[in-house]
């Protein structure tokens, strides 16, 4: 080690000046070289920042386990919603003494309150079926008794037939309301007739009626449940709003003005969607359309019959008529018989 700093120190200047040199052009290559990176690097993120490269959407497939406690919860909560509800008072009681004593509630409609119960729902119809079975063979026009429920279905006027969503169709023109007289049922017997039928629907039915000459008379826009409620507002109208005069003006009231007759009558059950309609009168239908007038033609009721009222549910169409005319009966019976209903002719 002395030895190569004695040597060091003898050498010539030149000699020293060459090392310096050396190490300074190290230095200097060095410094060149970490300047040329830099200048590189930025000149990369600079064309990556004014070239930036496009987005890749990758969809990934997303495997989830079948929630097994969330279908627990949901299958435990439909247990519970099938349990009975619980069953309101109609008496409001206190267990402290008063010095006056509390009026009784007025009775409420729990039917329209409650939710309805399945259990509830068979009772009812047990009722029923029960109700039209002890009727047996007493009174009405029906061979198994006035019109209501039993094993077939329903019976009205005689003629049985079976659905759940009814609507009673009734020509009560002039020329109706003078046959029926004739042939002993008068419009007020089959008013009594549609008020025991309305009477002993299921609550699990919906029904209609309407009353047409040419314009027409409806309970309601649309079929309504069978309710409690509902079949007493039903019997209410029948009892003051039934038309038996054989006429019905557009000027009255709840009377709509119908040009096309029977044929418009028949629509507007189309939007009604029933699945059994009874039709009461003579086979012989009038319409007022804009350029003519006169009898409906038969294929313009065919068209409905097989077209509107046959979409979605199958639609029977029952006919009880009164001295209809030969023609006339042999198209309601081709009509009746192609939905699944029947003719019952009474004269």
């Amino acid at each position: 080690m002395p030895g190569s700093i004695e040597s060091l120190m003898l050498e010539s200047s030149s000699a020293r000046k060459k090392r310096w040199a050396l190490v300074a052009s190290i230095l200097v290559g060095v410094l060149l070289l970490h300047v040329a990176v830099g200048v590189v690097a930025g000149i990369f993120i600079v064309v990556k920042y004014i070239f930036p490269t496009p987005a890749n959407f990758v969809v990934s497939k997303d495997i989830r386990l079948p929630a097994k406690k969330r279908e627990h919860k949901l299958n435990m909560a439909r247990m519970d919603a099938m349990a009975p509800k619980p069953v309101l008072s109609e008496k409001m009681q206190s267990t402290r003494p008063t010095d006056f004593p509390l009026p009784d509630i007025p009775p409420l409609p729990l039917d329209q309150m409650l939710p309805l119960d399945p259990s509830e729902l068979v009772s009812d119809q047990m009722a029923a079926l029960s109700g039209a079975e002890a009727l047996g063979d007493s009174g009405g026009l029906s061979p198994g008794g006035s019109s209501g429920f039993g094993n077939k279905g329903m019976s009205f006027l005689g003629v049985q037939s079976s659905g759940q969503r009814i609507l009673m169709l009734f020509d009560v023109s002039s020329s109706v309301v003078g046959k029926a007289e004739k042939a002993g049922v008068p419009l007020s017997k089959i008013q009594l007739e549609t008020s025991a039928l309305v009477e002993k629907l299921p609550i699990t039915s919906k029904f209609g009626i309407i009353q047409f000459t040419q314009n027409y008379k409806a309970f309601t826009p649309e079929l309504v449940p069978a309710t409690e409620h509902n079949r007493k507002v039903a019997l209410d109208w029948i009892q003051n709003e039934w038309v038996t005069l054989g006429s019905m003006s557009s000027s009255s009231k709840s009377v709509t003005k119908n040009l096309r007759g029977f044929a418009g009558v028949l629509e507007v059950a189309a939007g009604m969607k029933p699945d059994v309609i009874f039709v009461i009168s003579d086979g012989s239908f009038q319409w007022k359309p804009p350029g003519s007038g006169g009898t409906i033609p038969w294929l313009e009721l065919r068209k409905i019959i097989e077209g509107p009222l046959q979409e979605g549910a199958k639609c029977k169409i029952n006919f009880i008529t009164f001295e209809a005319a030969e023609q006339d009966t042999k198209e309601l019976k081709r009509l009746s018989q192609k939905t699944g209903g029947k003719t019952l002719e009474l004269n």
